[in-house]
């Protein structure tokens, strides 16, 4: 920790408030760098109304800036069996995010992160492959629970959902598809599939900046930079608001 404090102090970094969520275990967590000449209003960390304290896992850091909310979260994983902390987890927090994105605001959202989902066969590199897949062969009983975490009908199906149910002030437009409708995941992957995939150069975006639609007109650039990209992580994003 004192290597990471000393870190976020250091140039480009000591130009940036930071604010942290942490996992009480294992490896969850977010945090959110913000320039120092730009100061939310108000930071929470929870989806509830009003917020309540941290999510368990730090998966959730919503500011309020004057004209915009941005919303940081890391989405759990779906997994690959029907057990209370796989497919049922998901489909908890994907309602959650629905109730959230549905409720009143008169401000557009910005919704980012790691949300661990490829929303169309132009978001994977192997469409087949991601939807086939299995784990130790096991089937789940529901055919559209089938295939790679983040690939599955039912995950694919629920995000689409939240995506055109923000209607107040407009869906939210998947900003790297916004400006990269044609491009495949030569240019566009933020992860590799399991094991055997990741060396056969399977990959997937599942990392994403969606922002209302009324802001999709001030959308500057949306870049997927993979892995190895030094300060600008997987995704790079700039928009006026």
């Amino acid at each position: 920790m004192q290597i990471l404090m000393r870190a976020i102090s250091s140039p480009p970094f000591g130009n940036y408030h930071v604010w942290w969520s942490l996992a009480d275990t294992k490896y969850a967590g977010t945090a959110l760098f913000v320039k120092k000449c730009f100061q939310p209003k108000k930071v929470s960390f929870s989806l509830d109304r009003p917020a309540s304290k941290h999510e368990p896992d730090g998966r959730v850091i919503l500011a309020e800036f004057e004209s915009f909310r941005l919303l940081n979260t890391y989405v759990p994983n779906n997994g690959w069996k029907d057990e209370e902390t796989s497919f049922q987890r998901r489909r908890k927090w994907d309602k959650r995010i629905l109730e959230f994105v549905l409720q009143s605001s008169d401000k557009p959202l910005i919704w980012c992160g790691d949300l661990n989902v490829s929303h169309q066969e132009i978001d994977v590199s192997h469409p087949d492959f991601f939807s086939n897949a299995k784990l130790n062969g096991y089937t789940p009983p529901n055919k559209e629970d089938y295939g790679q975490p983040g690939f599955t009908l039912a995950e694919r199906k629920r995000f689409g959902t939240i995506l055109k149910e923000c209607v107040r002030l407009g869906k939210l437009i998947d900003a790297y598809r916004f400006l990269h409708t044609d491009k495949d995941m030569n240019c566009g992957f933020s992860w590799s599939g399991n094991p055997i995939g990741k060396h056969r150069g399977k990959k997937m975006r599942i990392d994403y900046f969606t922002v209302s639609e009324k802001l999709k007109d001030r959308i500057v650039a949306c870049e997927m930079h993979g892995h190895g990209i030094e300060l600008e992580g997987p995704v790079l994003s700039f928009t006026h608001a």
